[in-house]
């Protein structure tokens, strides 16, 4: 039995209810015939989420590169779709191959867990304030962790802004920008009330810090 033709059948739906539609106007009209392969509430409740889930990475692969504000609200629409349907999708990746979905550009995008725009965003005017806040947001992160703060909601929010200001001033190594898009890769994979372990505190610590002094250094080399 194929579950392809379920899904479509949601995607205008799904763009009904959030406003963004999840393929161009002239496929829509192909979109409006239903095809229901469930005979009671719970397996329609499945059927729904999965289908919220193919059309928020549809959505997201148009998208990711143009829209902060319509991308930043799939992200979280993302998260929450993931983890109502976690026991159905243990790897999104595996998902798409079954559902013939090719968005590698989305699925890096939910995997960083940032917009694009916000990620490559560079403004020259603004390089002096920017890092003024890059510095803070190194000391603010890697304080809370000396703290013992460890829940991935409590670290992402703060890793997502000290990963926003690098790329404002696009100063630091590849090397070390790499490795915190790394870990908020880590943190984007893991859910909000889970957390770190002593291990992974330690090794984020020393990445933080080590990058942190390779940004004082490329400032330094750049005056």
């Amino acid at each position: 039995m194929s579950s392809t033709p379920a899904s479509f059948s949601y995607l205008t739906a799904y763009g009904s209810r959030t406003g963004l539609s999840p393929s161009p106007p002239e496929f829509n009209s192909a979109l409006d015939e239903e095809v229901r392969l469930y005979t009671n509430n719970k397996d329609r409740e499945k059927y729904e989420n999965l289908a919220d889930v193919y059309a928020i990475i549809v959505t997201m692969e148009h998208l990711e590169k143009a829209y902060t504000p319509s991308c930043a609200k799939l992200i979280a629409q993302y998260k929450t779709a993931m983890n109502l349907v976690s026991d159905l999708i243990p790897d999104v990746e595996q998902f798409m191959k079954e559902y013939k979905l090719k968005c590698p550009a989305a699925v890096n995008r939910f995997k960083i867990g940032v917009p694009a725009t916000i990620e490559h965003s560079i403004d020259p005017i603004k390089s002096a304030k920017y890092v003024a806040e890059t510095v803070s947001h190194f000391i603010t992160l890697m304080d809370a962790l000396k703290l013992n703060m460890k829940a991935v909601d409590e670290i992402h929010p703060m890793l997502s802004d000290l990963m926003q200001s690098l790329n404002n001033v696009s100063s630091l190594p590849a090397e070390y920008e790499a490795k915190i898009r790394n870990w908020l890769i880590t943190l984007n994979s893991m859910k909000a009330i889970d957390e770190i372990n002593e291990e992974q505190v330690r090794q984020l610590l020393f990445d933080l810090e080590n990058a942190h002094n390779a940004f004082y250094r490329s400032l330094s080399d750049k005056s």
